[in-house]
């Protein structure tokens, strides 16, 4: 789902970020296993949505209210969120190609927080029923 609004990311920094939380909001029951890594890719997806809003905010503040140049240090703000947006994009896509094939993959401080909250001693309980259970295919 990170990927979904990619596209309209820059005019619209925030837009991945809900898309993904709507996402999360209804999926989240499906398993353990779904519900781990959506909250995962919602989460992790907070600090670049900042660093994104804040550089769409500088352009809007200097170049559209003040009708002035940007700063000198907003070319190096910018590098530095597109360098971030490049490594969480490839970190998302290696995390949706281990997902596909049913193992886990943890982003730093998120994999964490979303293994305790999951599948740690006071996990989310999630409805019991065939259709929540995180089974091998058949045949193993």
């Amino acid at each position: 789902m990170n990927f979904a609004a990619w596209g309209a990311g820059l005019p619209i920094p925030s837009l991945n970020l809900i898309a993904a939380w709507v996402y999360f909001l209804i999926n989240r029951r499906k398993s353990r296993f779904v519900a781990f890594h959506c909250f995962q890719a919602c989460t992790s997806q907070i600090p670049t949505t900042v660093f994104n809003i804040i550089a769409v905010g500088m352009v809007i503040d200097y170049v559209l209210i003040l009708n002035r140049s940007l700063p000198h240090f907003f070319w190096l703000y910018l590098a530095f969120a597109v360098v971030a947006n490049l490594v969480y994009l490839g970190s998302s896509i290696y995390a949706c190609v281990l997902a596909a094939k049913g193992r886990f993959h943890y982003f730093l401080v998120f994999g964490r927080w979303a293994y305790a909250r999951y599948y740690g001693p006071n996990a989310v309980a999630l409805a019991a029923s065939a259709a929540s259970q995180n089974l091998p295919p058949a045949g193993f």
